[in-house]
């Protein structure tokens, strides 16, 4: 499908009044809950015009990606010339791994030893099962005789996660028998991992799942922490829990066969990253766009494992999004408002983001917190990346309104939103 991402042409002005809420002073983002009083007023796209200008910068070493340099939170092992990285998600007694590496596929024990019960159902959709399923049954099974693995292949795409496509997921688990003691599996994007993870919660109240992703947006993003949602009409992700995963297995070599839309699509998410939580990872992603886009395997991987470590770092301080996990929603209340008004499916979930992260720091750059030179290199990476940063023109003030009323992040009435203000060690 051919999209045209037209101009926005809508500018809603904001009066807003602040109440207190704790943050981490060392972190880009200050979290406030807003309540917002609307206005329109339709002088300025939202990100049309910047400037140029001086914005405070701290030291940055650029990461060659031919050897990107070690970051905290991971340990790195290598092995016949290939790196294995893992990233630990901190959570007491259910802490877990997230594996990250060239053909782990072709490593059964990494599965293996994850495993709960004799019985595996594996959750994948049309076009994931021709590519990876066989891989993933014989990790699964391969000297182990006693796996028994069912299967059940979901349409693919945002537009089917839904109840209607969940209950297919029970259906199945039901007639095969699978018990608390059986295990999940999840193989394919966030759409397969969030309805696999949510199906798994509340299978028998609570089964054990692994996750298996095979988009950089699952990889970087949705596979870690444990949120898992199907939407409804009225909103995203609003039906959903939160259940951590035995653990988190990415084969970077999944990402051969992955679409250049959906690779941009991921990038968004680790765009994110940087703005919210490092400031020498974002200067290294504006660095190496063009290898980012060109799959520089070397690139992907550095991408993925720093992506992850923040991402876990987060999860492991407020696994249930009560404070400083809520940064991770940059950018996401007016990029789910956009998913929602254009219909599921019609926009990727990073395309989206990335609009609502211009938008966020349009409005960073309004309150002060930000200068337009940053506003410019949001634009300019996202740009880099292939991704939109101007909304459809369907969507009209009321839509966003109307939307972001019930989004997840409402509290007594009382949106939040994440923005980005600039300290003089950061950015």
């Amino acid at each position: 499908m051919i999209m045209a991402f037209s101009s926005y042409n809508f500018n809603p002005f904001l009066s807003f009044s602040f109440s207190s809420t704790t943050t981490t002073t060392t972190l880009l983002p200050r979290l406030y809950s807003i309540k917002l009083k609307w206005k329109s007023r339709t002088s300025t796209p939202f990100g049309s015009k910047v400037v140029g200008s001086s914005i405070r910068s701290s030291p940055t070493q650029s990461i060659p990606v031919e050897s990107p340099s070690p970051s905290g939170g991971s340990k790195t092992m290598t092995s016949n010339s290939s790196a294995l990285t893992i990233v630990e998600v901190d959570l007491g007694n259910r802490s877990y791994p997230v594996y990250i590496g060239s053909g782990l596929l072709h490593h059964p024990h990494f599965l293996q030893k994850h495993l709960v019960g004799k019985k595996v159902l594996v959750v994948t959709n049309t076009t994931i099962a021709s590519l990876y399923l066989d891989k993933v049954i014989d990790a699964l099974t391969r000297d182990n005789p006693e796996i028994s693995v069912e299967t059940v292949i979901l349409p693919d795409g945002e537009k089917y996660k839904n109840m209607e496509t969940l209950m297919k997921v029970f259906q199945q688990a039901i007639e095969s028998r699978l018990d608390r003691r059986s295990t999940f599996l999840a193989l394919g994007g966030g759409v397969i991992g969030d309805m696999c993870g949510f199906a798994a919660s509340t299978f028998m109240r609570g089964a054990s799942f692994i996750q298996v992703p095979t988009t950089v947006m699952a990889q970087v993003d949705s596979s870690v922490g444990g949120k898992t949602a199907i939407n409804h009409p009225l909103g995203k992700n609003l039906i959903g829990s939160f259940y951590q995963p035995q653990c988190t297995l990415i084969d970077t070599d999944t990402l051969t066969t992955l679409s250049d839309r959906e690779l941009s699509s991921g990038l968004a998410e680790v765009i994110k990253c940087g703005l919210i939580m490092d400031a020498d990872f974002f200067k290294w992603q504006e660095e190496n766009i063009n290898a980012l886009l060109a799959k520089n395997p070397h690139a992907i991987a550095y991408a993925i494992k720093r992506s992850c470590e923040i991402k876990a770092q987060l999860v492991s301080l407020d696994e249930m999004e009560c404070g400083i996990r809520a940064i991770l929603n940059f950018g996401h209340t007016f990029g789910h408002a956009i998913e929602n008004g254009v219909g599921y499916g019609q926009w990727l979930h990073g395309e989206a983001i990335a609009v609502g992260m211009v938008m966020a720091a349009d409005l960073s750059l309004r309150l002060g917190w930000i200068d337009e030179t940053l506003v410019k290199r949001i634009h300019t990476i996202l740009e880099h990346a292939r991704l939109p940063t101007s909304p459809p023109q369907c969507m009209t003030f009321e839509m966003f309104k109307s939307i972001m009323s019930v989004d997840k992040k409402v509290a007594d009435g009382v949106l939040r939103l994440v923005l980005l203000k600039v300290s003089g060690s950061s950015l």
